[in-house]
């Protein structure tokens, strides 16, 4: 079950990455429940094996692309973030370490793995992809667009993604004007 986990999640991640258009030096956010993806209610029974599967899965396909991940921690860490340290030069790192039950076993997975962790509050993310609906979209830059995916299962846990896209400014009058001239 573990190594379809993996996959399920490294297939999830490589098609949001095709579809999205994500490329080098960008950053994908992930909220993951590991509790949802073995069938029972978020935040009630962490996985850390579970978690370790998804975070080596996703993590593989963004290591090749040269993509940065931030990992969501649950609300008992008020939703922050371990990112590598080098992807938040201009971010204000907080002092937290998160555990399986207390930050979630998938923030915990990243924070072991990655070179140089550390926390932030908050990012503005170029994509997301949210696991077992954990409410990514606070850190996500503006516009967010929904990404239908046909990998949209890990384990029992329904996968949502998103990518941004830069904001339409001008409105009506401003294609109008245009067209005038």
């Amino acid at each position: 079950m573990v190594m379809d986990i993996r996959e399920q999640a490294a297939a999830a991640c490589r098609e949001l990455c095709e579809k999205a258009g994500l490329r080098k030096g960008q950053i994908l956010v992930v909220g993951c429940s590991s509790s949802e993806i073995c069938g029972s209610k978020i935040g009630s029974s962490s996985s850390p094996e579970t978690a370790e599967a998804v975070f080596s899965g996703i993590y593989e396909i963004l290591q090749e692309k040269g993509i940065y991940l931030a990992a969501q921690c649950c609300e008992h860490l008020n939703r922050a973030l371990i990112v590598e340290q080098e992807a938040v030069t201009d971010r204000e790192i907080v002092n937290v370490v998160p555990q399986p039950k207390a930050g979630g076993s998938f923030a915990t997975a990243a924070y072991r793995h990655f070179r140089h962790p550390v926390a932030v509050e908050e990012i503005r993310a170029d994509g997301g992809i949210d696991i077992g609906s954990t409410l990514i979209g606070m850190h996500l830059k503006r516009v967010a667009v929904p990404v239908r995916l046909d990998n949209n299962r890990i384990g029992q846990a329904c996968v949502t993604a998103a990518r941004v896209r830069p904001k339409f400014i001008g409105g009506e009058r401003a294609c109008y004007d245009e067209k005038m001239k």
